[in-house]
């Protein structure tokens, strides 16, 4: 049965119900309690039983999304333990000693958020607080810090295929690749798309290029200013830090325990796994997912061990917090259940289908997509200040529109990821942003008026890039945007200068 533009009300409904509502689970509810009403001719009744026995359940007995379910809630115990035991902060204190100039603490501060790659939010609460004391006393501003934090906070965490954001993603990758009976690996085609997640290697790529340059611009450069004439307490800062909050007055913590547990991590998935050939052959997804369920397994007993060694918690209390992190990964399940059911509804109706042909009827370029989705994706994920609900909206529609176009898998996945972190970035409603801006301890309006045209500039470049990768479906179009946001960053100094 054609549904026709009635196919475009369940994805429509949820992107106005996040904007209205800032809540990713309702918004995907409601868009598939549409869907449902749609498939059941207008009966509510009808409509949630449908929901929950048609797609729900049938979501849930799946094999591959239980894996995922029960992979995710063993990361949220691991990530709960790390954030909690002081440890990040124990290393992060440990490179004090080495830095006494504004670039490395600059980089110091960008190497801690790459090093807390597993967890997006652990980073703003962990390395703000703790490098915060050292920012002031080097004159650097406040909003610098924040800037630091946010760019290495969701930009870093999902361009690792084996923490939460990845098997996130992969789980919706692999929900379309099944509707569109698709064969391809979801792991194989994240690596791929990892090329393609422009904006968030420009982010990434942008700190140390303007540390090494000096060359702020905008309001960052104005703020960089202030931050020259401003007084701060070193020692009243450092000292207010050690008796603070619960989060970051650990004092026996040690730096180990943030780098033992996760070369346990590391072994024991290169171990599982290396007798069926990874990392060079492919490997199936539910080994994957069991070898690193495992992983975070073993390493949070080695966190929990160290914790008890270095009498940081008592055991009960190191146990609780491991539950409490595994009970905090109900939102996640929740919003991933939701989204595999809408996605299913949305093949279902046809959906992508009836844009695709709409497309073609207009005779829309198949090489300016990937620039769409792109564009598409910063809209929902500004309006909604949610990068993981814009994933999953975005993806049943963009996969089989890169389907239908022959257009790789990895562009419009990177595609979608990219734009949902461009316009996270930029908006002030983002958990992201809010922790960023709380971490380093300057104001959330100062901190988004400071980090938008950094961000902007990102993306304007990651969306001419994709106009380049979908005509060269070339992977070199990283480079060049990085080429390019080298420039733009000197020629934007050289005429603030002269202004």
């Amino acid at each position: 049965m054609n549904y026709g533009w009635l196919s475009l009300l369940p994805p429509i409904v949820a992107v106005v119900m996040a904007i209205k509502s800032r809540n990713v689970i309702l918004s995907l509810f409601c868009g598939g309690f549409v869907g449902a009403m749609i498939f059941c001719m207008g009966n509510p009744f009808l409509a949630v039983k449908s929901m929950i026995g048609d797609y729900f359940f049938v979501q849930l007995t799946d094999s591959y999304n239980a894996g995922v379910i029960v992979l995710v809630i063993f990361i949220g115990g691991f990530i709960k333990l790390m954030e909690k035991s002081g440890g990040a902060q124990a290393f992060s204190k440990f490179v004090y000693r080495f830095v006494n100039t504004k670039l490395k603490a600059q980089m110091c501060a960008w190497a801690g958020g790459i090093l807390i790659f597993f967890s997006d939010l652990g980073t703003p609460l962990l390395v703000g607080p703790v490098f915060r004391p050292l920012f002031d006393k080097l004159k650097i501003s406040r909003e610098k810090l924040a800037w630091i934090l946010d760019s290495t906070s969701s930009p870093v965490a999902i361009l690792i295929p084996f923490i939460g954001w990845g098997v996130y993603v992969m789980g919706l990758i692999q929900a379309e690749f099944e509707n569109l009976g698709v064969t391809q690996s979801d792991y194989t085609t994240f690596v791929e798309a990892i090329p393609f997640q422009i904006y968030a290697i420009l982010a990434i790529l942008m700190i140390p290029l303007i540390a090494f340059t000096g060359k702020d611009f905008s309001q960052m450069r104005k703020a960089e200013k202030l931050a020259e004439t401003a007084e701060h307490s070193w020692e009243e800062e450092k000292g207010t830090k050690e008796v603070g909050a619960d989060t970051y007055s650990i004092q026996n913590a040690r730096p180990s325990m943030v780098l033992f547990p996760i070369i346990i991590v590391f072994v024991t998935l290169f171990t599982t796994l290396a007798p069926l050939g990874f990392p060079f052959q492919k490997v199936d997804g539910n080994e994957f997912r069991v070898a690193l369920t495992m992983g975070y397994f073993f390493g949070a007993l080695v966190l929990m061990i160290l914790i008890r060694v270095y009498k940081v918690q008592v055991f009960k209390q190191t146990f609780q917090l491991y539950v409490d992190g595994m009970k905090g990964m109900t939102d996640v399940a929740v919003t991933l259940v939701l989204a595999w059911s809408l996605g299913s509804m949305i093949s279902g109706l046809g959906t992508a289908d009836f844009i695709v042909n709409a497309m073609k009827a207009i005779h829309f370029s198949s090489v300016l997509i990937p620039a769409f989705i792109f564009l598409f994706g910063t809209f929902v994920s500004f309006s909604t200040g949610s990068s993981w609900g814009t994933f999953a909206i975005m993806m049943p529609l963009a996969i089989p529109m890169a389907h239908a176009f022959a257009i790789p898998y990895s562009i419009a996945v990177g595609a979608v990821l990219s734009g949902g972190l461009f316009g996270d970035h930029c908006s002030p409603i983002s958990d992201t942003t809010i922790l960023s801006s709380t971490g380093a301890e300057c104001d959330l309006v100062g901190h988004v008026k400071t980090q938008l045209p950094y961000a902007v500039v990102n993306g304007v470049i990651a969306f001419a890039a994709f106009i380049f990768a979908g005509f060269t479906r070339s992977p070199l179009a990283v480079v060049l945007a990085a080429a390019v946001l080298f420039a733009v960053i000197f020629v934007w100094n050289k005429r603030e200068k002269t202004a």
